[in-house]
């Protein structure tokens, strides 16, 4: 039997599932996953704790522990939090061992509503690393202009960052500059630099949501003829990117002191139209040294009737280049929808976070009465 999540993984795809739980640690079903399912790093986000949490009664005794404690409600959160993640790191880390601190990697997010503040964002990151306290954790920090600052300063502090929220390829460059200035810094410092590993979330799906939108307002056979390739484009020249700054003579001394790459990551690849094929995010974007982090949903899609034909970005860059150009040519803005991506994606993070505070502090209440 053919099995399309084996045939992804030898491509050196590396498959994360986007998704995290108590119920799911507690059940065992993550060890099933990297068991059947070739799963070797896993993704969270204020969003899917904040799901998490309101779902059966799996977090009831840490809520009533972290009550009886009158533990603040924003350390609650943290604490709730780290849990889950320390204990995906453990179920992770014989991945982390295998393969040399490549994969076997969780992510935990630092608060998004600090996404504007780089003094915060960096002291939280470090905290985060701190509170998880394992070496297989990554810390995510948003891609905003002022979360720069922070990618370079953690990871000159020699902590594993996953940049996320990156929809632009200019933001892209400063994201790996960012990286390639801390790995500098880092070596300055005497640290190891090859303790250190970092991916750079690059969403996908949200691009076509945000530019189908406008190709259907203008409604032309020119403008139909474009839904659903921009996301793709769009990842595929990061892509190119990836591999210039990766092949440069800045990054050479860096590798020579056992840095290593900075791997793209396509997140948000959970298909949102339903008129499209359900695995297109992961077949489409298959080169080596990359990442896809998957929502459950994705995941079994591609295990049923996922096609992986090997590497599909090689050899696509003049044609995803002439996809943002024809986008332009009918007046959607390449510069503007990055800008609409950005503002959306932080506000999204933060009403989930501050739903998940709120949810925590109904716990703690009941939990104090």
């Amino acid at each position: 039997m053919s099995d399309p999540l084996a045939d992804l993984s030898a491509q050196d795809v590396s498959i994360w599932l986007d998704d995290i739980s108590r119920e799911r640690l507690q059940s065992g079903n993550l060890k099933d996953l990297v068991e059947r399912k070739h799963v070797v790093g896993v993704t969270s986000n204020p969003t899917i704790f904040q799901k998490a949490l309101e779902k059966g009664t799996a977090y009831d005794e840490q809520v009533r522990e972290l009550a009886a404690r009158k533990v603040a409600i924003d350390g609650a959160v943290r604490y709730l939090m780290a849990y889950d993640i320390r204990w995906a790191c453990d179920v992770l880390r014989p991945i982390y061992e295998l393969t040399d601190g490549k994969d076997g990697r969780v992510s935990i997010e630092v608060d998004p509503r600090i996404a504007h503040d780089s003094t915060r964002t960096t002291a939280e990151a470090k905290g985060l690393h701190w509170l998880v306290d394992r070496p297989n954790v990554l810390i995510k920090i948003p891609a905003t202009l002022e979360g720069l600052p922070s990618i370079t300063a953690a990871t000159a502090a020699g902590v594993s960052v996953n940049v996320t929220l990156i929809f632009g390829l200019d933001r892209y460059d400063g994201v790996m500059d960012a990286y390639l200035t801390g790995l500098e810094q880092a070596k300055e410092a005497g640290i190891d630099l090859s303790t250190i590993r970092s991916v750079a979330s690059f969403f996908v799906s949200r691009v076509d949501t945000e530019i189908d939108k406008r190709l259907d307002k203008i409604g032309s056979d020119e403008a139909k003829a474009l839904r659903g390739k921009a996301g793709i484009a769009n990842a595929r020249l990061a892509y190119e990117r990836y591999e210039k700054v990766f092949s440069s003579d800045r990054w050479a001394p860096l590798e020579a002191a056992g840095a290593h790459k900075q791997r793209p990551l396509w997140a948000s690849t959970g298909v949102k139209d339903p008129t499209y094929d359900d695995t297109m995010y992961v077949v489409e974007l298959v080169a080596p040294n990359t990442v896809n982090t998957m929502p459950e949903a994705t995941l079994d899609a591609v295990a049923d009737h996922g096609t992986i034909r090997g590497d599909t970005i090689h050899g696509t860059y003049d044609d995803s280049r002439k996809v943002i150009d024809d986008l332009n040519a009918l007046g959607i803005g390449y510069d503007d929808v990055i800008e609409v991506l950005e503002v959306e994606g932080v506000q999204k993070f933060e009403d989930s976070y501050a739903q998940l505070a709120e949810s925590v502090r109904e716990q703690l209440e009941a939990a104090a009465s």
